[in-house]
């Protein structure tokens, strides 16, 4: 009886002693992961370099100009706090759809290319908005189409993983959807106006500022629609938890609405100061 009383006691001890070390091991891990991710962003913060991820084909917040260089009101702004921030900034371009695998594995910083904040609240570290927008329709001009009932049975472009397609799977725009006859998805804006000129499709639904911005320098008869799809607000995207780089863009920006230089910049681009940051 002894025996097994003693054999009880046993078992009952290495369950605990395992039980034990597993929590143990379990909480090194987690303490690892948090050290690892703390110094992570502490050498972000402290790179002479500021690595900019981006959309080459989504003008005008960043892409290949006629030069061959690359352009765009977010990449002045980008090298603007980076060169206050005494660092060098490195445009890199990326697949829209790769760009969390992009910030993820540090090939990036951040994304700064349009990036809209609404409904990805809680996947990156943010900085304060710094410029409203909304998501649109853009149509021929002779294409009968005025209003979002108008799109019903139409082939409507969009971009992979973007804004727009994210307001489109929306439950309060599901009827809207699914009254197109088709909706296609693109990889870049570029493609998606092509696609309107040759008549391959009907609209596109995209960001407002983009979309302007595209009319105008093709100029194209091409219209907006004006009842939106969505609104929106663009901020800078950076990796989960990476607050000290942020904080110190975030710094950078309220300074250059301070002085100006922002609306400077966005008066360049646009002909007006369309950034909301101190307004």
């Amino acid at each position: 009886m002894k025996r097994k009383v003693m054999c009880a006691l046993l078992t009952i001890a290495m369950a605990a002693s395992m039980l034990l070390g597993c929590s143990s091991k379990e909480e090194s891990q987690t303490e690892a992961k948090v050290e690892a991710t703390e110094t992570e962003t502490t050498k972000a913060a402290d790179s002479d370099t500021f690595i900019v991820g981006f959309d080459q084909d989504f003008p005008p917040m960043g892409f290949v100009g006629d030069d061959g260089e690359f352009t765009g009101f977010d990449l002045d702004l980008a090298a603007e706090v980076a060169k206050r921030l005494g660092k060098e900034v490195i445009y890199q371009p990326i697949a829209w759809d790769a760009k969390d695998m992009e910030l993820e594995s540090g090939t990036i910083d951040c994304i700064w290319n349009g990036f809209t904040i609404t409904g990805r609240e809680e996947n990156y570290t943010w900085t304060e908005p710094y410029m409203a927008n909304k998501q649109v329709f853009v149509v021929k001009k002779d294409s009968g189409i005025e209003s979002l009932e108008d799109l019903a049975g139409k082939t409507v472009d969009v971009q992979v993983d973007s804004s727009a397609e994210a307001a489109l799977k929306e439950d309060e725009n599901k009827d809207l959807a699914e009254s197109f006859g088709e909706l296609l998805t693109v990889a870049d804006y570029n493609t998606a106006f092509m696609d309107l000129e040759a008549g391959a499709v009907d609209a596109i639904a995209m960001d407002d500022i983009v979309a302007s911005y595209q009319i105008e320098s093709r100029n194209a008869d091409f219209v907006v629609l004006e009842e939106a799809l969505a609104e929106e607000e663009y901020g800078v995207g950076f990796k989960k938890g990476n607050e000290e780089l942020r904080d110190l863009v975030q710094k950078t920006l309220e300074e250059m609405a301070e002085d100006g230089t922002l609306a400077k910049i966005s008066e360049e681009w646009f002909g007006k100061d369309i950034t909301t940051i101190g307004k």
